[in-house]
């Protein structure tokens, strides 16, 4: 009889080692190796490679031969999700969908599923929560809930029987943590357990074309939690993310087979449950009255379509010896380099200075689009003179001082002219090669030009 193994698997980043230890030398976190029993090993000539003769299932083919149709997608009745998703739920594909406890990841799939469930046939699998608590949250919410099919189950292999036996077109799997393979010892949520689970409900949506919806956890900070390979089986991964003080979500896709990446959907968390923000900018305009400086708009592009955003800067003398360096919605970095920038080729001189970067609405720019409007930002600041109201802003500036055009300037700039925006400072080669009517349209090419219109 062949003898199982033993492995130490590490909780947080799945690292393996030969014998139980204290730390783990990957991740430095401590008490996080449990252990785990492996299959049994195969015994010696059993393999059913050796000596095979049998008939291949697979069918080789040129790359000519596969069929280009169109795949079919399905509605989730949420515009924003559906632009986040690529055009819809694709049948036979695994999504994992994380976000921080109360982000509100069960409400939407709620209401996704109860608007399908009116078309089609769908199944609702909750393991954190009971029956009762689902039902309670639907009737709260006004949905309705006569044809969506729900259980509370946390085996995997009786959700794949139940499945097979109700044959649902979508399958929502609340949450991915709490599953388990009776073939895996080690408890729910481990590490082994998060990637059998995973695998197994991802090879079973690929066998029988049921579209899977996973709700996954993420860990303190603001990843997804488990191991990686979590990540890579799946179709699409999607991250909601919004502050607990903030009404406002945002959904936003980290991986796609099926479409493009680094799409953005906004949602609203209402008594109602979650609603779809059709239009963002005008959310994170809501400016007050007054002109007070440090204050610019600048035009970011999120997956396919121009986004207005406001930045904040607060530039104050420093009273300690090494002045705070603060960015909220930017990156650190990228301020401590734009800094230098500007005092080399800009002549400001920032070095005794408390600098506090804000970007409003709780929006995480990461293009540097923003470099230019930061820049104006923290000299009107400094300066103590706001900018104009109707002024809007973009562009990359470099280590030399100069300023660098960005892709889909021209939507940019219409998405502007759309919000009233009578003025635009840009780099010179996202200039438009059309007037837009109404907006006076400025370029420049280096660092000083900028400084020089302010």
């Amino acid at each position: 009889m062949a003898k199982s193994k033993v492995a130490f698997v590490c909780n947080e980043c799945g690292a393996e080692f030969p014998r139980w230890q204290g730390q783990c030398s990957e991740c430095h976190e401590w008490n996080t190796i449990s252990e785990i029993r492996l299959a049994p090993a195969a015994a010696k000539g059993s393999s059913r490679l050796s000596g095979y003769a049998g008939e291949v299932s697979a069918k080789v083919q040129t790359l000519s031969d596969v069929s280009l149709a169109e795949i079919p997608r399905i509605g989730s009745g949420f515009k924003e999700l559906d632009r986040v998703l690529g055009g819809g739920i694709v049948p036979g594909s695994a999504t994992l969908i994380g976000g921080h406890p109360g982000a509100g990841k069960s409400t939407l799939l709620l209401q996704t599923m109860c608007l399908l469930a009116e078309k089609m046939k769908v199944l609702y699998v909750t393991g954190e929560e009971s029956l009762q608590q689902v039902a309670m949250r639907a009737n709260r919410l006004h949905l309705p809930n006569d044809k969506l099919r729900i259980v509370s189950e946390t085996s995997v292999e009786q959700i794949c029987h139940l499945a097979q036996q109700e044959k649902p077109a979508v399958m929502v799997i609340d949450s991915i943590q709490v599953m388990h393979v009776a073939e895996v010892s080690s408890a729910p949520g481990s590490v082994s357990q998060v990637r059998e689970g995973a695998a197994q409900l991802t090879r079973f949506a690929k066998q029988n074309q049921v579209a899977i919806l996973m709700v996954g956890h993420v860990t303190k900070d603001g990843t997804l939690a488990g191991p990686k390979v979590l990540e890579h089986c799946v179709d699409c991964s999607l991250l909601l993310e919004g502050d607990g003080d903030s009404r406002y979500r945002t959904l936003r896709c980290q991986k796609n087979r099926f479409g493009a990446v680094n799409e953005l959907g906004v949602f609203a968390m209402t008594a109602q449950g979650m609603r779809e923000v059709s239009n963002p900018s005008a959310i994170f305009l809501n400016r007050g009255e007054a002109d007070s400086p440090g204050s610019v708009v600048m035009a970011i592009w999120e997956g396919t379509r121009p986004l207005l955003v406001e930045l904040q800067a607060l530039v104050d003398y420093s009273q300690l010896n090494n002045p705070r360096r603060l960015a909220v919605g930017a990156e650190h970095n990228r301020l401590a380099m734009l800094l230098a920038v500007m005092h080399r080729h800009g002549g400001v001189q920032m070095a005794d200075q408390d600098v506090f970067v804000n970007v409003v609405g709780g929006v995480k720019v990461e293009e540097t689009s923003a470099d230019l409007p930061l820049i104006l930002a923290m000299v009107s600041s400094f300066r103590d003179r706001p900018l104009p109201r109707d002024l809007i802003t973009f562009g990359e500036v470099g280590l030399s001082g100069e300023i660098r055009p960005v892709p889909s300037g021209q939507e940019r700039l219409q998405e502007a002219s759309k919000h009233g925006f009578k003025r635009a400072i840009v780099p010179k080669g996202n200039l438009p090669k059309t007037a837009i009517a109404g907006m006076e349209v400025v370029g420049v090419t280096t660092l000083s030009e900028a400084l020089e219109l302010l």
